[in-house]
């Protein structure tokens, strides 16, 4: 696929998905999901890639749906997704549940780090939500915005914020749909850590860097799935499940090797 609304690049075992739309603010268009979910698919796809940041180009990360497709819905009388072509379909046929859009975010085995270098708005602020971790650069803007237009909360956006911050912090969000900047987002626990705009990336990519290379991408995997799965289900399910993949992955070369590199006080040779 030709991509016109991102680009992608890939170095050091992390591929950089860009939202590139910066005249926009990057704003989300149904040609931008459908992009986004290729590149998606290319980067869980490729051996050599161990982690994935998503960020924005110029001054936003996504300034939300943009503006021309809300018309759209105005002329058609209807919520359209914007989606003309079936897209791909990363990280489903894992759990039911994660078969949804963004939800697909659930079923990746590789972690998703959002580098958040401007507004999220609306679907910005869901893409970054369903990421697994956020850093953010200061002064940035982030709002759920539903509530100004007349519309629900998007995309399930009401069931992984409150997980993310809890209930109260969540409604506060979700019912006024107020503007917090990054400073107060980290202080509520949304985001990881705020950087200052030139540092930002550098610093997601370092993080992302330290993944792929000091842990087991098999751990990583299994990790994830482990994390997404058990807000799914009750404990005792979440403990049984955490024994038997300890006593199999402790039958792994990987295991080996991180016994040997801890043993031996240097970096795991995992890949």
């Amino acid at each position: 696929m030709a991509y016109r609304t991102i680009t992608t690049a890939t170095q050091d075992g992390v591929a950089v998905i860009t939202l590139a739309r910066p005249e926009r603010l990057n704003a989300w268009t149904g040609r931008m999901h459908t992009e986004y979910r290729d590149a998606l698919a290319h980067a869980e796809d490729d051996p050599d890639v161990g982690a994935i940041v998503v960020t924005g180009a110029g001054r936003g990360f996504c300034a939300g749906a943009d503006s021309a497709a809300l018309e759209g819905h105005l002329a058609k009388g209807g919520y359209d997704d914007g989606l003309r072509t079936e897209p791909a379909t990363p990280g489903y046929g894992v759990r039911p549940e994660f078969d949804q859009l963004f939800a697909y975010h659930f079923g990746l085995t590789k972690p998703v780090i959002a580098a958040i270098n401007g507004p999220a708005a609306g679907v910005g602020l869901v893409l970054a939500c369903y990421c697994d971790l956020r850093f953010a650069a200061a002064g940035a803007k982030l709002t759920t915005s539903h509530g100004k237009l007349n519309l629900p909360a998007e995309y399930g956006l009401s069931w992984v914020l409150p997980r993310l911050i809890g209930l109260t912090r969540a409604n506060d969000l979700l019912l006024s749909s107020r503007v917090v900047l990054a400073e107060e987002a980290e202080r509520m626990g949304l985001v990881n850590a705020v950087l200052p705009p030139e540092e930002l990336l550098p610093h997601t990519l370092a993080y992302a860097r330290d993944l792929v290379t000091t842990v087991s991408p098999h751990s990583l995997a299994a990790t994830k799935r482990q994390i997404y799965t058990d807000l799914h289900r009750d404990v005792a399910s979440a403990v049984t499940e955490a024994e038997d993949l300890l006593r199999r992955m402790m039958r792994e070369p990987a295991f080996s090797e991180g016994v040997a590199a801890l043993l031996e006080r240097r970096t795991p040779r995992f890949r």
